[in-house]
């Protein structure tokens, strides 16, 4: 596989779903609840449609998962994971912290990753075994040596009224710890700012495939550690992720360990 193609037919549906987003922010329309907490606009059904339309116009027989209209089977071992719009909850609010994410893997295995920032033009991208960048330019995580040296980001499940009181207790001991902690609403780029260093470590839980491969690529191929909550090698099916510079990874399993199961 022509991962250099990939990476171009990837770069253009990722441009082409944020030209959607672009012409419908602050002007959504209709907006339904998926669950609690959980939103679906307009918005992101056009720009998946226009994600998907142009990866299957160049790769017909690969899978491809989406966040809203599921897995659309293929003939081929490769598959795509593809979130239209990462951040709904902000584009709502209208707040400019979103993001599309296109992932492309072999089976399992990620070899291209791509988040695009439709409103501030930064676009991460890596490719398996080459390093990640930022608007083409290279990219390394924090030299941050322990927690308390860095900016952490996390995020909170939809339905956060189930064991709230552990993710109370994992926020507030990583709070003590830390320089600071953000949330800014998108997994897709608290994982990107992880790679380029502004953020020292990132966690979350209750995520989907979708929301998770790009990033997670971005991470590793910038130098990072990426696992879920025990330590063990990340997956995109696992659903909870840790992502952090390497250099405090340990630090923050310590962290995070309250309540887990």
């Amino acid at each position: 596989m022509d991962l250099d193609q990939v990476m171009r037919v990837a770069t253009g549906a990722a441009y082409r779903g944020a030209e959607v987003l672009r012409s419908r922010f602050g002007n959504v329309g209709r907006v339904d609840p998926k669950g609690p907490n959980d939103l679906v606009t307009d918005a992101d059904i056009a720009s998946e449609h226009e994600i998907i339309a142009t990866i299957r116009a160049s790769f017909p027989d690969h899978a491809i998962i989406a966040e809203e209209s599921g897995r659309q089977e293929g003939k081929s071992g490769y598959r795509w994971l593809v979130d239209p719009l990462d951040g709904t909850v902000n584009f709502v609010h209208e707040l400019p912290f979103v993001a599309v994410s296109i992932a492309f893997a072999r089976e399992d295995e990620l070899l291209a990753g791509l988040v695009l920032n439709p409103f501030s033009g930064e676009l991460f991208s890596a490719l398996a075994g080459s390093g990640a960048r930022l608007n083409g330019n290279p990219i390394g995580v924090s030299p941050a040596g322990r927690v308390g040296e860095g900016l952490l980001a996390t995020g909170f499940p939809y339905d956060r009224e189930r064991d709230f009181e552990m993710l109370a207790q994992r926020f507030l001991r990583c709070l003590g710890a830390a320089r600071g902690i953000r949330r800014l609403g998108s997994a897709a780029l608290d994982l990107c700012f992880v790679a380029c260093g502004r953020f020292a470590g990132y966690w979350e839980r209750d995520l989907k495939p979708w929301d998770t491969a790009a990033g997670a690529l971005i991470v590793a191929e910038a130098g990072g550690t990426v696992t879920d909550f025990a330590g063990r090698p990340f997956g995109v099916d696992v659903g909870e992720i840790l992502a952090t510079n390497g250099r405090i990874h340990r630090e923050m399993l310590t962290l995070i360990e309250v309540g887990n199961d």
